[in-house]
């Protein structure tokens, strides 16, 4: 493959820088066609155009720490981290921000949090993830209880369309006819999504978050295309820069640990530490607390032998006595339900509890070769008061197929990471996985709920989405990608489905494509330590760029 002409950034063909993009977080590895870093935007526009020229595709991608898939495909990777002009400025007086998609998070807070501000959500990724990617899957993170996901935070977009044209749009402004994607929008789309509004109401689940599919239902309350865009992962356009509201640090910060005997009393407990406005409530399962239990691995020295679940819950307030009567609220509200409960009122304190949260992922990473944590059926939420009954489910069905689950999550939201540890020695473990999504599938849909509350469906979860919506409700999906992209350059089999399976395409099994062996350690060692900032040409070594 020849590069795009003119292109003044980097674009290889070569293996080695391929194998490089091979991986992502989550599950596959899928070889792509090229690799590009573009210069600027002005040479990512460049590439765009040249792509819908050719009809090739394109996967932008930041971190690559997203877990659903949709940072790897068979396309050209199009790596948005070493673009030159590069934004952060932060607006004390008015508490906003303007950033490149391919700032950090981390880089945002850092430079908001001199000025006494931040930006709330609080992926676990956030030290390198880019804000373009949390833009895309729509992310949120353990404070979401509180402050909602990415998508109430954002104030204006900038995006290149399929045609390479620049799009800006603000919240509360109507999209002008300046690009040929929004007329497309306006003039076939939007009327039909105003006729189904009421198909689109009773379709779209009843959760507290949902990064699932395109936005139809925050589009219809908001009048907004920049919702559509957030939440699209790269499947509608590529967004280059983003302006931000910010909010105030709080002065003060306290922190409960609470043990349950039975997940009966899961929602109850929830309810009731809910009237304390807490900022986040995290819930590890059973299982979590017996991975963490040897307290050589995992240094916590905690364990839990007649309890069912914990919830560590975070409280943040701008001055101490309104902190201390928030924790009175909830010890009190708590005594006739939970089996324990502990409290912390300074931050070294609200840390120590919190200790045993971060204990599981250096020994999920750590495992060895023929237990690998996949990340299979890891982000569906559901209606709270349904949570307990859909923890239940996931035990028994993986238990029916002998694969061991971890589970943890943020049940403020009804919202449930697992993590599956089959022996991908064991032949038909495959078969098995794909077995247990399918099941997981359906009961997240009985049970009201959204396959995806907040890392996007990506490729894993594409093609579930008609059991979750209904057939009326992805052509509605269909209609939305044809406007914006109507050559599908941008990120296909991302949202709406291609023809492959879920559960192929993997990066461990017998089945996964091969890689030059220093390279396949490589991202070993950045899954295994957390190297996502990493530029992964740096793996594939130097190499003249065309």
């Amino acid at each position: 493959m020849l590069p795009p002409p003119g292109i003044r950034g980097t674009f290889r063909t070569d293996i080695r820088a391929r194998a490089a993009y091979a991986e992502g977080a989550g599950i596959y590895r899928i070889l792509p066609r090229a690799v590009c870093l573009p210069a600027d935007v002005a040479d990512l526009t460049r590439v765009v155009c040249w792509a819908a020229d050719h009809r090739v595709s394109l996967v932008p991608r930041g971190a690559g720490s997203a877990m659903a898939g949709g940072n790897v495909g068979p396309g050209v990777i199009l790596d948005l981290t070493g673009m030159a002009d590069r934004r952060l400025e932060v607006d004390r007086s008015s508490r906003r921000a303007v950033t490149g998609a391919a700032t950090t998070l981390a880089s945002l807070n850092s430079a908001a949090s001199q000025y006494g501000l931040r930006l709330p959500p609080d992926p676990s990724s956030g030290r390198w993830a880019t804000l373009g990617g949390m833009v895309a899957t729509n992310a949120a993170g353990a404070r979401s209880v509180r402050y909602g996901s990415v998508r109430s935070w954002v104030e204006a977009l900038t995006v290149v369309t399929a045609e390479g044209e620049l799009l800006r749009l603000r919240r509360g402004e109507a999209a002008g006819p300046t690009t040929r994607a929004v007329r497309r929008f306006v003039h076939d789309v939007a009327p039909e999504l105003h006729g189904a509004a009421s198909l689109i109401r009773d379709r779209f689940p009843s959760t507290r978050k949902n990064s699932s599919g395109y936005a139809l239902d925050a589009y219809l309350r908001s009048g907004d295309l920049l919702d559509l865009v957030i939440g699209s992962e790269g499947t509608l356009g590529v967004v280059t820069d983003i302006e931000w509201r910010l909010d105030p640090i709080p002065s003060y910060r306290a922190a409960v640990r609470v043990a349950l005997r039975s997940l009966d009393q899961l929602s109850e407990a929830v309810q009731a530490m809910a009237v304390a406005r807490p900022s986040a409530i995290e819930l590890l399962d059973r299982s979590f607390l017996d991975l963490v239990a040897t307290d050589t691995v995992a240094g916590t020295g905690l364990r839990f032998p007649s309890v069912e679940a914990v919830l560590l819950v975070e409280l943040e307030r701008e001055d101490a006595g309104s902190l201390r009567d928030a924790l009175e609220v909830i010890t009190a509200r708590l005594r006739s339900i939970a089996y324990s409960v502990d409290t912390a009122f300074s931050d070294l304190a609200a840390e120590r509890l919190w200790a045993i949260r971060h204990a599981a992922s250096p020994i999920l990473a750590a495992l060895p070769p023929s237990r690998r944590s996949l990340q299979v059926i890891e982000d569906a939420c559901v209606p709270v008061p349904r949570l307990g009954e859909y923890i239940s489910l996931v035990r028994q069905s993986a238990a029916l197929r002998g694969i061991p689950v971890v589970m943890f999550g943020h049940a403020g939201d009804g919202h449930l990471h697992v993590n599956l540890l089959p022996d991908v020695h064991q032949p038909g473990w495959e078969a098995a996985t794909a077995g247990l999504l399918d099941e997981v599938t359906d009961a997240v849909a009985a049970l009201g709920g959204t396959i995806s509350g907040e890392h996007g469906d990506g490729r894993l979860r594409a093609p579930s989405l008609t059991r979750i919506y209904g057939p009326e409700i992805v052509a509605l999906f269909r209609r939305v990608k044809d406007a914006f992209d109507p050559g599908g350059v941008f990120n296909p089999g991302v949202i709406l489905p291609d023809d492959q399976p879920p559960i192929s395409r993997l990066k461990v099994g017998t089945g996964a494509t091969p890689l030059p062996s220093d390279i396949e350690q490589g991202l070993r060692d950045i899954e295994v330590g957390g190297g996502y900032a990493r530029c992964r040409l740096e793996l594939a070594g130097e190499v003249a760029s065309h």
